[in-house]
């Protein structure tokens, strides 16, 4: 690449408005995560919803082979946004965000109300929702990178996706 080419675009409001589109459509996303005690990274598919004001959470099972970092509240991303069905899949838009996990203490105010937005967005998760192994889990969001395409490409921090 060309050193006098920017490879960032400058923040507009056309992607503040794609990265928000991204987070409140997103139905998964990968989870990437470092696991305590041996740091080997590891990816996993997780369902996902937002809070009213648009942070990500999750519903995860203790179980899980991420379950031990989520819990650590150690750095984690998410990659939101599906390839299209035609096409090149890098063509199509994608958020990063880089930040930390934050598991949601049980029978408090928050978790009912996150249960309910849950459920309410996830009708399916009703399968799993009680089982004594699932939590909730907010992701605490401390920056972001909007990929629209090639050569579209913007650093977001939290206010740009409207957190």
């Amino acid at each position: 690449m060309n050193k006098e080419t920017p490879t960032l675009r400058p923040m507009d409001d056309a992607a503040r408005g794609l990265a928000h589109q991204l987070l409140v459509q997103s139905r998964h996303a990968a989870l990437a995560v470092l696991q305590p005690g041996t740091g080997q990274p590891t990816i996993s598919r997780i369902g996902l919803a937002t809070t009213g004001r648009g942070q990500p959470v999750t519903l995860v099972s203790e179980l899980s082979a991420h379950w031990p970092a989520l819990a650590n509240g150690t750095a984690c991303a998410l990659l939101l946004g599906e390839p299209g069905q035609r096409g090149d899949p890098l063509t199509h838009p994608r958020l990063s965000l880089h930040g930390k996990a934050r598991v949601v203490p049980r029978d408090t105010d928050e978790e009912q109300a996150l249960r309910r937005r849950y459920l309410r967005l996830r009708p399916n998760a009703k399968l799993y929702a009680d089982f004594a192994d699932f939590r909730f889990v907010a992701f605490e969001v401390e920056q972001g990178l909007l990929v629209g395409g090639f050569g579209r490409a913007w650093e977001m921090t939290p206010a740009d996706m409207g957190l």
